[in-house]
């Protein structure tokens, strides 16, 4: 059933959660959110977000429920109001602005319900010289300095999805500010706003790496360093069959047992010898298109070798240390990563797919004594 209730799982049991419907990081968050066990009601606007994905199979509304309300009509803003009140967290991620110009900005719903943390979710942030400009997770990367340290160096940067920008440094740092903001709300009864911009977050994610480069461990340039490629004992290689294995034997000990297992214990010494580097990576990918991606899987199994066979995403759920922990689950006919992280107390689930537009008007009306949510004309 679309849309099932939420409250009793997760340690954010009984947390009350108002979703202005959106694309991207904003409800990505929220099914976080969601999946602790927060009751979410997103708010849907008539016709949808606007991405056409089938509201069916669109993975980030589960756990939720989902109400319709035109903001643009006359009784649209005080539902909104109506739920703000009862509500311990509001989630929007309009340009900076529009929410204010809707009728249900900060200060409006805050005096409403003065102990709201009201969280923002932008690309470029609340302020700046383009925080009224449009964006998408590529461009907002890009001028934080992340995009330009992934791919090759003889290519352009690498497009690593939209998982960088809109989800790492967007959602999940939307969701430790709402969090914290809570605490603090609870323990002095003030809400507050959170402001969660991706450059903001992105840029925090690069912050070991700003240490490296500062102590003249890190190169500004993409495939000469470490963590980036240009370490020939930390990248990917090609196999006989055109697929791919993962290696990473940063440490002496893995990567003695590395050279060991894949036949060329001669290489041992280039290690640190940067000299050796090119001749390392050179031998070691013509060892790797010797055989298949499964065959060197078995090769390496059981090892401290630190390899591992990159997988589709349809396979992933079929390895057997992941299927094993339950990473990914089935649920309305649809495979999907499970909950994260987990809790000995209060263990999470999926509880219920995605919530359809509008399904849960009657029952959220309900549960948070909002009657006039189900009345068109009130």
């Amino acid at each position: 059933m679309a849309g099932a209730g939420t409250p009793g799982h997760g340690p954010l049991a009984g947390v009350r959660v108002v979703e202005l419907a959106g694309i991207g990081p904003g409800p990505f968050a929220a099914m976080l959110l969601a999946d602790l066990g927060a009751d979410v009601v997103r708010v849907d606007r008539p016709g949808g977000p606007g991405l056409g994905v089938d509201p069916a199979h669109d993975i980030t509304n589960r756990n939720k429920r989902s109400v319709i309300i035109d903001l643009k009509a006359e009784n649209g803003p005080s539902k909104v109001l109506d739920l703000a009140e009862r509500a311990d967290i509001l989630i929007e991620g309009y340009r900076p602005g529009v929410a204010e110009r809707l009728g249900v900005g900060p200060d409006a719903c805050r005096a409403r319900n003065p102990r709201l943390v009201y969280g923002r979710m932008t690309g470029w942030g609340q302020e700046g010289p383009l925080a009224h400009r449009a964006g998408h997770d590529i461009a907002y990367i890009a001028l934080t300095g992340t995009l330009g340290m992934i791919g090759s160096p003889d290519e352009p940067p690498a497009v690593p999805a939209n998982l960088l920008g809109d989800y790492a440094g967007g959602s999940l740092y939307l969701v430790v500010g709402v969090l914290a903001a809570l605490h603090h709300a609870r323990a002095t009864g003030a809400g507050q706003i959170v402001d969660a911009a991706i450059v903001d977050g992105t840029a925090h994610l690069s912050a070991m790496i700003h240490g490296m480069m500062a102590a003249g461990g890190w190169q500004d340039r993409r495939g000469a360093n470490l963590l980036d490629g240009g370490c020939p004992y930390y990248g990917t290689y090609e196999t006989a069959d055109g697929r791919h294995m993962a290696v990473g034997p940063l440490e002496q000990r893995f990567y003695d047992e590395f050279v060991d297992l894949l036949g060329i214990p001669e290489l041992g010494p280039a290690r640190k010898d940067l000299a050796r580097w090119e001749e390392l990576r050179e031998t070691v990918a013509a060892r790797f298109r010797t055989r298949t991606r499964d065959e060197w899987t078995a090769v390496f199994e059981g090892s401290d070798a630190c390899v591992a066979p990159v997988l589709s995403l349809r396979e992933a759920p079929e390895h057997p240390h992941l299927a094993a922990r339950g990473t990914f689950v089935d649920h309305g006919g649809i495979t999907q990563p499970a909950p994260a992280p987990r809790f000995s107390a209060t263990p999470t689930s999926v509880r219920g797919g995605p919530a359809l537009p509008g399904a849960d008007t009657a029952d959220v009306a309900r549960d948070w004594d909002v009657p006039r949510l189900a009345k068109d004309g009130d």
